[in-house]
């Protein structure tokens, strides 16, 4: 809002200092900060409202050193996560963006999916929540939604350089001349090779060039539906000690930042020789929203936490990280800058299905883990919850810090 009002005040009365809201980076730093303020401050008094309505989590027995002191402690505090992304965005950001309308929608809508499993398990007092199969159709009604949006929108788009031949230009009078073009495409970045780019029409060979690209859907679409269904269940398994998936989200959110403002600015994009995406650094601001929000909330959340975030905020946080990195392309990097989700998934996904099997064969269901998901297994080794969220979030840097360097790993 306030970037078109300084937007409006510039273009028309041509306003001392207005013209500064054209810089992202101004905007993205505005954003960090208010939503810093916002999770903060006003999220004292909404932990102070949850507790004295008694909104506080139903800890089922696990067995597990200090759980049972953590009974009672005030839930749905991803609503203070939510506030401190959407207000901030609706501030400072383009709102005729695609991109920040399409990122807005995932976290209203997970949001309000989350906040629906923890007003049942609350309120209607039933510990399971929200049915699972529920969960999941939220998750893929996002990824069908977010997944159609993209591919039929004419501005989702990129840049692609190509050659004129014998075309005069400033730089080369006598000969062949290299342009910039936007264009519709399903090209993705593959991580690490060089000429790093797949196109999911490609999938689809066997239709010829003009009909794979106009039914490219039928494949984008559902890896879409995919990846926004998994990042978003592993976020949610991620969330099972003080700090853990809020600070390993605030390191995801700040390297997809910075893919985000490379693949958005022609200069970087030209240099690192990466996909340019238009507009798509306008979502540098969302994501600086979303990063502040998240460090916000740890204020909070960190060892002994004043509140948990819930549902409200995991499966949000894991939709916005997907949503987030499909937009700029970079939705194949996600096993590696997600990690800590993955193999929090994947943890469990083995251990259901290793007890299964078991059970089937021998009779006895046995298990991989002491106990999943995997953050649980350390604490069943006597490992101290905080020295296991403090690594987790080291192993968290590590990968992202890799994944940040495949911009020049090519």
């Amino acid at each position: 809002m306030l970037y078109h009002l300084f937007e409006y005040l510039e273009n028309t009365y041509q306003t001392p200092g207005a013209g500064i809201f054209q810089f992202i980076s101004f905007r993205a730093a505005s954003a960090v900060l208010i939503s810093l303020v916002i999770s903060m401050i006003l999220g004292n008094k909404l932990i102070g409202l949850l507790r004295k309505k008694q909104i506080g989590e139903s800890i089922r027995d696990l067995g597990l050193k200090g759980q049972n002191e953590k009974a009672g402690t005030p839930t749905m505090g991803g609503l203070i996560i939510l506030g401190a992304i959407l207000i901030p965005t609706l501030l400072f950001a383009d709102l005729s963006n695609i991109y920040i309308i399409i990122l807005l929608f995932t976290t209203v809508f997970l949001g309000a999916v989350g906040f629906l499993d923890d007003y049942i398990k609350v309120f209607r007092k039933n510990k399971k929540g929200l049915a699972g199969k529920f969960k999941v159709v939220g998750q893929v009604g996002v990824g069908l939604i977010v997944g159609a949006a993209l591919f039929f929108h004419d501005d989702f788009v990129i840049k692609q350089e190509h050659t004129v031949v014998n075309a005069q230009s400033i730089d080369d009078p006598d000969g062949d001349s290299a342009i910039w073009i936007a264009e519709k495409s399903t090209k993705t970045t593959i991580p690490i090779l060089r000429n790093n780019e797949f196109d999911y029409a490609d999938v689809l060979w066997f239709l010829g060039e003009e009909d794979r690209q106009k039914y490219a859907w039928i494949i984008f679409i559902p890896v879409v539906i995919f990846i926004v269904t998994f990042v978003s269940n592993g976020a949610n398994m991620t969330d099972g000690l003080d700090g853990l998936a809020t600070g390993v989200s605030a390191i995801v959110g700040i390297a997809l930042a910075i893919f985000a403002y490379v693949s958005g600015n022609t200069i970087f994009a030209d240099y690192l020789n990466v996909m340019y995406i238009p507009n798509s650094g306008e979502a540098v601001v969302f994501i600086s929203a979303f990063v502040g929000a998240c460090i916000g909330f740890l204020w909070h959340n960190a060892f002994p936490a004043k509140v948990f975030m819930g549902d409200t905020g995991s499966l949000a946080l894991g939709g916005i990280i997907a949503v987030f990195a499909i937009i700029i392309r970079k939705e194949l990097l996600i096993p590696i800058i997600c990690g800590i989700f993955l193999i929090e998934n994947l943890s469990v996904m083995l251990q259901v299905g290793y007890f299964k099997y078991t059970k089937k064969k021998f009779g006895e269901g046995r298990r991989i883990f002491k106990m999943a998901p995997l953050h649980h297994h350390y604490q069943v080794l006597g490992m101290h919850e905080s020295k296991i969220v403090a690594r987790f979030w080291i192993i968290g840097v590590f990968l992202a810090i890799i994944s940040i360097v495949t911009l020049k790993v090519l």
